[in-house]
């Protein structure tokens, strides 16, 4: 792995645990899913490669929160917050390809014939 892969993977994870803890914190899922969306389509722009990788990465954080602060904090959650965790897969799917597409579509339009 490069360095510059290292240092973009290491922005996603804490990117995936920004978002984590917006939904800790917030409680709102209009929030957590517009900072997964952002978050995910910045990545998806920056290394379109392979856009599901940012998905997998960004999103995994907000269970990943959710369970932590369940065996830390002591904060129980409802079912309806476990699959509200889940949902920002469904935003950031969206976000990711979205960056990918437009990365590709600007190189493209701008590309020296």
């Amino acid at each position: 792995m490069r360095k510059s892969d290292f240092l973009i993977y290491a922005v996603a994870v804490l990117l995936g645990l920004g978002a984590g803890l917006t939904e800790i914190t917030v409680g709102d899922l209009l929030v957590t899913a517009l900072f997964v969306l952002v978050s995910t389509l910045v990545l998806g722009f920056v290394r379109p490669g392979c856009a599901w990788r940012w998905i997998v990465v960004v999103c995994a954080g907000v269970p990943v929160v959710r369970l932590a602060a369940y065996l830390v904090l002591s904060r129980k959650s409802y079912k309806t917050e476990i699959w509200e965790s889940a949902l920002g897969f469904v935003t950031g799917t969206a976000g990711a390809y979205c960056g990918a597409f437009v990365r590709r579509t600007v190189d493209e339009l701008f590309r020296s014939h």
